[in-house]
């Protein structure tokens, strides 16, 4: 099932010989209101040897073509234009795209569009499996090799404060996309590599069912927990 819905995922986001970013962007930004922008994307950082145990001999390595060299999120955020131009407006998502196929689609989260709880992959499988158990109904997950994402519907920082005031511990691997925040949304190609949906929306014009945060709040915290990075009571 999963092949399938991907195959028409394709065929949808690629329709009339568009670039998969493009198309994506296009049905994010004017089937379902989503407010979105080019990210900066990746530029080639030229040859270096791997490292023996992969045997490959030599990698392409990819950095951040922002200005920044030691960008710790390369590729995966807003630069030029800025956040503030995120935009539904048709002409504006085809100009950009036109003019930067590769660039990756940044969904801009908060006021009328989805936020977004994001949590270290491991932590992500963990929280989805308990919600699963509990029956917990989720809206769409945004998958990278290192960080899962899952969409919600907008909160603000009053309800989002008192939610975490509640909890014992935060840990700071639990990152919250409100408003001001952002999201890179498939089919987006970043530093750490592809992204894509472990959980995908309907491929339809209605715009996706997206959970409160308060209900898988706890489960994300209590997966977060035991990640590396260890963790900080947050205040707001």
């Amino acid at each position: 099932m999963r092949e399938i819905l991907g195959r028409r995922r394709k065929l949808l986001f690629r329709r009339g010989g568009r670039s998969a970013q493009l198309g994506a962007a296009l049905h994010y930004a004017t089937e379902w209101q989503w407010p979105v922008l080019p990210g900066v994307g990746l530029r080639s950082a030229g040859r270096q040897p791997a490292g023996a145990r992969l045997g490959l001999g030599e990698r392409v390595t990819r950095r951040c073509s922002c200005p920044d060299p030691d960008c710790v999120v390369p590729g995966a955020h807003p630069f030029d234009p800025g956040l503030l131009a995120a935009t539904t407006d048709a002409r504006m998502v085809r100009w950009w795209w036109t003019n930067r196929p590769d660039a990756p689609v940044v969904l801009a989260t908060g006021d009328r569009a989805p936020c977004a709880v994001s949590l270290p992959a491991v932590a992500g499988a963990r929280a989805l499996a308990a919600l699963d158990h509990f029956g917990v109904r989720l809206g769409p997950v945004v998958a990278t090799p290192t960080r899962w994402s899952l969409l919600v519907s907008p909160y603000g920082l009053p309800e989002l404060g008192e939610l975490l005031h509640s909890q014992d511990w935060v840990p700071s691997s639990l990152r919250f996309h409100g408003e001001g925040g952002y999201v890179v949304l498939p089919p987006s190609q970043i530093g750490s590599g592809r992204v894509r949906w472990e959980r995908p929306p309907a491929v339809t014009p209605a715009v996706p069912w997206l959970p409160k945060v308060a209900t898988i709040v706890d489960a994300l915290v209590t997966a977060s927990t035991s990640t590396p990075d260890g963790g900080s009571r947050l205040a707001y």
